[in-house]
């Protein structure tokens, strides 16, 4: 007779359980609020007022670009969609863009149609090598104004190589050194842990974006990211501050994607973006394509987000 399964049983009020990392809301948020004006405002998914991105415009030089990384030790939030998005929007907006692919599972590289297996040199070689150079490895995206340094399988290596190396946390920000000099924009897709590859794009980085699943799981670990890059900041980059928190997979209809935003914003506040990525099948589409969902589906809604935070961001970041 096979064992019997018991359903899982909702602990009581007396019970001892694990904390939500969230409250749920004890009142309705409210549709509006009334500006100074007596105007209504907006309130967008963050439930604060919507605010007025203007069109960018565009840089009067190149160079002395705003390196940010896109951080979040949890796996499958969105961060390499957001960098290869975010970079197409802001490319769009005449911003001369680089993504670094620094994961070595090469997602950022195959999302852009190239063959990990097919690459001569790779940011593992910029890394460990002395004669490569930046020019050597970057690639053309296939989107006019945003370049690609790829990654393969070969970069796990250099975290373990790495580690005899003097002053190893800096070694992406030294190889980096010239593509400062050459682009408005540089992302750093970071892979889905807290490792020296993750400390390196840290070091390297002005700033930090953080792409959080609006779930549960999520959610929890953020506050372990935030000691790190509290850490990263203290001992290797004074700079270093974090951009934002962008709530992606976003679905609206569901009380527990509001409750996880409602404790974000309570928790983050305006570093939360207003920008919000929600749920569609054209992301998955456009990655299959091997191109940004600004040119695979340019006029849906999954793009016009993108758009919208690549204002946001050049708002927040005016150099950039």
């Amino acid at each position: 007779m096979p064992p019997q399964v018991s359903s899982p049983v909702r602990p009581r009020e007396d019970q001892a359980s694990e904390a939500l990392p969230f409250e749920r809301p004890l009142t309705p948020a409210r549709p509006a609020s009334a500006g100074a004006n007596g105007a209504v405002a907006e309130l967008g998914p963050t439930g604060r007022p919507v605010p007025d991105l203007p069109e960018p415009p565009p840089r009067s030089r190149r160079g002395d670009a705003r390196v940010i990384s896109m951080c979040n030790q949890k796996g499958g939030v969105g961060k390499t969609t957001t960098t290869i998005n975010l970079g197409a929007a802001l490319a769009e907006y005449g911003r001369k863009v680089l993504l670094v692919d620094f994961d070595p599972q090469g997602s950022l590289s195959v999302g852009l149609g190239l063959n990990p297996h097919e690459m001569d040199l790779t940011v593992y070689n910029l890394l460990m090598e002395r004669d490569v150079t930046l020019d050597d490895v970057v690639v053309p995206s296939g989107v006019p104004g945003m370049d690609l340094l790829p990654s393969n399988i070969d970069l796990s290596a250099a975290e373990v190589q790495l580690v005899h190396e003097v002053a190893r946390e800096q070694t992406l920000q030294r190889v980096l050194a010239p593509a400062v000099e050459k682009y408005d924009v540089i992302l750093i897709d970071c892979q889905p842990s807290l490792g020296l590859l993750t400390v390196n794009a840290l070091t390297a980085s002005d700033g930090v974006i953080v792409p959080l699943e609006c779930e549960y799981f999520a959610l929890r670990g953020v506050a372990l990211l935030k000691t790190t890059i509290d850490k990263v900041t203290e001992r290797l980059n004074p700079k270093l501050q974090i951009e934002g928190v962008l709530g992606t997979m976003y679905d609206g209809r569901t009380l527990h994607g509001r409750e996880v935003m409602e404790r974000l914003v309570q928790a983050w506040g305006d570093k939360v973006f207003h920008t919000v990525i929600r749920r569609t099948v054209k992301f998955s589409d456009s990655t299959v394509a091997g191109e940004p969902i600004t040119t695979y589906a340019s006029a849906s809604a999954g793009a016009d987000s993108y758009r919208q935070l690549a204002r946001e961001v050049l708002v927040r970041c005016p150099d950039a």
